[in-house]
């Protein structure tokens, strides 16, 4: 599966940002999709995700600020980020799981880099 983020940029502290992604491919083996963020020397971590069972998760430090949505053929990723902090500054990847009946992989977008700064 091939992902393409957009809609990163620079911020001030309490304004809003919209992410995108755009996914192709083998869509019909995506099993889950979401948003991760990584700052320099840190691991990746996530932030927002859904699955085909119906299972959210989205991260404590961005509930109720941040919101995730797809459109209905699993082709479309969206994070609408309300209140951005300076601890929101980071690069933001799309990413999906694969899953097949032989094996299951991690598929990630380029990523898109959000700063949040005055």
């Amino acid at each position: 599966v091939q992902l393409v983020e957009s809609g990163g940029g620079l911020v001030q502290p309490g304004e809003s940002l919209s992410l995108s992604c755009e996914a192709s491919g083998h869509i019909g083996s995506v099993y889950a999709m979401g948003w991760y963020r990584q700052t320099p020397g840190k691991q990746r971590e996530l932030v927002a995700e859904f699955d085909r069972d119906g299972r959210t998760t989205t991260a404590f430090s961005v509930k109720g600020r941040f919101t995730r949505s797809r459109d209905d053929a699993w082709t479309r990723l969206y994070l609408q980020m309300n209140n951005l902090a300076a601890e929101d500054t980071a690069c933001y990847y799309c990413h999906a799981r694969v899953v097949t009946v032989v094996a299951s992989d991690d598929d990630w977008g380029q990523g898109t880099q959000v700063t949040v700064s005055t």
